[in-house]
């Protein structure tokens, strides 16, 4: 066809820039840009001030934020490195975090494939856009020092690493001593445990704490008893697929998951193995998910305040970006067991007519 019928592409839109309004406006650039960053008090005119908010609206234009915020030297970006960000509680951890951060922080998210670590230089590349503060959430020693951050930094649920940056940590090992002793009351004495190949410190702890006080208790786990998987239900189903058999020949009555995601997936593969729950098999987790309290039987599960961590974070990192001294370097925020009737049936049977309820001792 000639030219006459070819089809005419859409133009693209021209960017407005600051000069186009200050020309619209009859004022400099300079003007322009008091007026859009709020900066005109005993600088501009009322009058000017009215003729430059007109030739925004009329020519659409928008501050870039970030462009201005690099020329100063610093971006409005905040960096949230996370591990395994299909764990559903990280979601919760966002929330706080962006709800802390507020409108004048962009929050932008470095995350990795599920079960992987992080990186220290897939992060620095990301600290080429100049950001105002860095979070990082689960991390572990050598990742911290491989990395050496500049700047504004705050960890989240880092236990034994507030060397390194102020941290708001969980008291993770508090909630699992009281699953351990939830269970030995209970009469179990073999317990499994599945575990998060992620490796990150968080996992080490709630394991170790629980493994520890279990064995205090006289509780028992065979020798392949321990088990790991991603966060994921069903790769937490098929490993117990295949370790039930002969953990129910060693004598386990009780599944302990790193997670609730894991734990999902073992009630899901006992369900079809027509074990019950919790006569033949009791199960918990950590984390304590809003589908903890709806599935069927309800989980039990170690309660981490996930958006509070985001919220008080987010606060810390916020303080040291606006450069105020932190009253407290280490915030740890408390663990609590929650029962229900994936380990007592009795629970389940009180949660028919009320919700969900703290221990605050073994029963």
């Amino acid at each position: 066809m000639d030219s006459a019928e070819q089809v005419q592409q859409p133009a693209r839109p021209r960017r407005i820039t600051a000069a186009m309004v200050a020309e619209r406006a009859g004022v400099s650039v300079a003007t322009v840009s008091l007026v859009a960053n709020g900066k005109t008090a005993g600088r501009v005119s009322g009058e000017n001030i009215t003729r430059v908010r007109e030739a925004i609206s009329e020519l659409g234009y928008v501050v870039d934020g970030i462009g201005s915020s690099l020329a100063r030297g610093v971006s409005s970006i905040v960096i949230l490195v996370a591990p395994d960000i299909s764990n559903p509680f990280f979601a919760k951890v966002i929330s706080g975090v962006r709800e802390s951060l507020g409108p004048d922080y962009q929050l932008l998210l470095s995350v990795t494939d599920s079960g992987q670590f992080p990186k220290a230089d897939d992060v620095r590349r990301l600290m080429s856009l100049r950001p105002a503060g860095l979070l990082v959430d689960a991390p572990n020693a050598d990742f911290l020092a491989d990395l050496s951050a500049a700047g504004p930094l705050v960890l989240l649920d880092a236990p034994g690493l507030a060397e390194f940056a102020p941290a708001v940590n969980l008291d993770v090992a508090h909630g699992a001593r009281q699953l351990a002793s939830h269970l030995a009351a209970q009469g179990h004495r073999t317990v499994a445990y599945v575990d998060s190949v992620t490796g990150t410190d968080t996992f080490a702890v709630r394991r170790g704490a629980f493994l520890t006080e279990a064995a205090a208790l006289g509780i028992t786990t065979p020798a392949d008893g321990i088990i790991a998987t991603t966060i994921d239900v069903g790769a937490a189903a098929a490993a117990f697929a295949t370790s039930w058999t002969q953990w129910r020949r060693e004598g386990v009555t009780a599944v302990v998951c790193g997670t609730d995601t894991h734990a999902y997936g073992v009630l899901q593969e006992a369900r079809v193995a027509g074990v019950d729950i919790p006569g033949e098999l009791a199960v918990a987790g950590f984390d304590d998910l809003p589908y903890s309290a709806t599935s069927n039987p309800g989980l039990t599960s170690v309660h981490l305040p996930a958006a509070p961590l985001g919220l008080e974070a987010g606060a810390q990192l916020r303080r040291l970006m606006q450069g105020e001294a932190l009253v407290q370097s280490e915030v740890t925020l408390e663990s609590s067991l929650v029962v229900r009737g994936s380990t007592s049936a009795a629970a389940d049977q009180l949660h028919a007519a009320a919700a969900p309820w703290d221990v605050t001792a073994p029963p």
